[in-house]
């Protein structure tokens, strides 16, 4: 069981879903508590011990039934399929086989592994055996339908199908014997016939088991790249959730290769002339390389996003990406804004994550109802924080600069591009409606460094990491 269980942990990470060696150690403690004997709690142990997200339990139970309910079903089936085939009782074909094993040892036949199995219909040793081809004929790497034959092909061979079948036919000859043989013998000798029959079938549902496993990845693969490329403006609730969830992945892939970056930036590049100097000794072989040693500043992010009803889902996800990756920067300060501006930077700093988000758009900070006057908020953030930029501070704007024909106010942002390190705008509409009706992007786009278009995480993904690693 304990081999299961650690080959269950390692499809649920083929699948995304993130199991730690402890969890594993919890999983065994888990079930040492609640034994084995019924099925639905161990399934709970399971969910209780690997699962720390909502968004992996559906992934989770598919692939619990998928794996635990697979092989084994698989050899279940093939016994029901015996008894239905010789229309036998349970009890009646349990006798069968015990005068079958009977029969076989008086006449001195020496059984294969995989033949006593099968013929001992002895379940645990069929689903090892199963499993070993599986894994000799690399089935877990199936991928689509058509490869089913090749790999089924490549499980009998793994198996020894030939062999058996020339096993099982001498078998069912021994059984027969010479003249006409008595009912009995002729019902056991039908068995062993169906048998590799059977086993054939077996091996075909293994393979296609292996397949609706590798489903699961590709299907939650092709619904994340689907996610990716859709408009925030049009997510259902179920995607918003599953948004989340990719936000806040991208986040970690984007710090894990940012840290590498910085870890390799921290000594500096290669100084020729210091190289030079310090191997004088060494008449200029350059045993000891010198590096620069510029001190790197973490930047600075002030964050401005909008919230008005018509991109609020937007910058929902802008704010969770900046916050997730904070670590990064020195300091990282948040504002909200539609006609008034507020900041929320001690909501994040209070709260978890998503409940700050909450809060901050559902007009506890300010009124989130207002018509939108991107010109008066630029002008308060002006008044109250233009002191918050330095050289240093990456400012990112997210709007779609729809401004209610107020005044825009655009000198703000060029004061705030001369005092910054860049000014990035992110706008969720379509380029071609920019600066048409009440839209004043035309107007802001002169004083920024980067303007972006950003309506989905494809789009979000690419400007955060061209901010981060600039």
């Amino acid at each position: 069981m304990e081999r299961k269980l650690v080959e269950f942990a390692g499809l649920l990470r083929q699948n995304g879903i993130r199991v730690s060696l402890a969890e594993s150690m919890d999983t065994f403690r888990a079930l040492d508590l609640v034994g084995l004997r019924a099925r639905q709690t161990v399934k709970d142990a399971l969910r209780t011990t690997l699962v720390k997200r909502a968004v992996d339990l559906a992934p989770f139970d598919n692939l619990f039934d998928l794996y635990f309910s697979g092989v084994g079903e698989i050899v279940k089936r093939s016994e029901t399929a015996s008894m239905d085939a010789l229309e036998m009782s349970p009890a009646e074909f349990q006798k069968l086989l015990e005068e079958l094993q009977q029969l076989l040892k008086e006449q001195g036949i020496e059984l294969s592994e995989l033949a006593r199995a099968l013929l001992e219909q002895d379940s645990a040793r069929l689903e090892k055996l199963l499993r070993e081809a599986g894994k000799q004929a690399k089935a877990d790497r199936i991928e689509r339908a058509f490869q089913e034959g090749q790999y089924t092909q490549g499980m009998q061979q793994a198996l020894g199908m030939g062999d058996l079948a020339r096993e099982l036919q001498g078998i069912s000859e021994a059984l027969m014997g010479a003249g006409e043989p008595d009912p009995r013998r002729r019902e056991m000798a039908r068995f062993v016939d169906r048998r590799l029959q059977e086993l054939q079938e077996m091996i075909r549902r293994y393979v296609r088991r292996e397949l609706e496993q590798q489903d699961v990845t590709q299907r939650d693969n092709l619904r994340m790249q689907a996610l990716a490329e859709k408009s925030f403006y049009y997510l259902s609730e179920d995607e918003i959730r599953r948004m989340k969830e990719a936000v806040t992945k991208l986040a970690q892939r984007l710090k894990n290769v940012l840290a590498v970056k910085r870890r390799h930036a921290r000594r500096g590049k290669f100084d020729v002339k210091a190289t030079l100097r310090r191997n004088l000794q060494y008449g200029g072989v350059p045993f000891k390389i010198q590096f620069d040693e510029r001190k790197r500043v973490k930047p600075q992010v002030v964050v401005l996003c909008d919230v008005s009803d018509s991109v609020r889902n937007v910058s929902r996800f802008m704010l969770q990406f900046v916050y997730s990756l904070q670590d990064l920067y020195s300091k990282v300060r948040s504002f909200i804004f539609v006609a008034d501006i507020g900041e929320i930077t001690k909501l994040f700093e209070e709260n978890e994550i998503h409940q700050a988000i909450d809060q901050a758009i559902r007009g506890n900070v300010i009124n989130v109802y207002a018509h939108s006057d991107f010109g008066r908020a630029f002008r308060l953030f002006h008044r109250d924080h233009l002191a918050a930029i330095t050289r240093h501070t990456t400012v990112i704007i997210l709007g779609d600069a729809r401004n209610n024909y107020n005044l825009p106010h655009e000198w703000v942002l060029r004061e705030i591009k001369q005092r910054a390190k860049q000014l990035i705008w992110l706008n969720p509409e379509n380029r071609m409606t920019w600066g048409f009706g009440d839209s004043e992007m035309d107007r802001y786009l002169p004083h920024c460094d980067v303007v972006e278009e950003c309506r989905n995480l494809n789009q979000l993904y690419k400007v955060i990491d061209r901010m981060v690693v600039a």
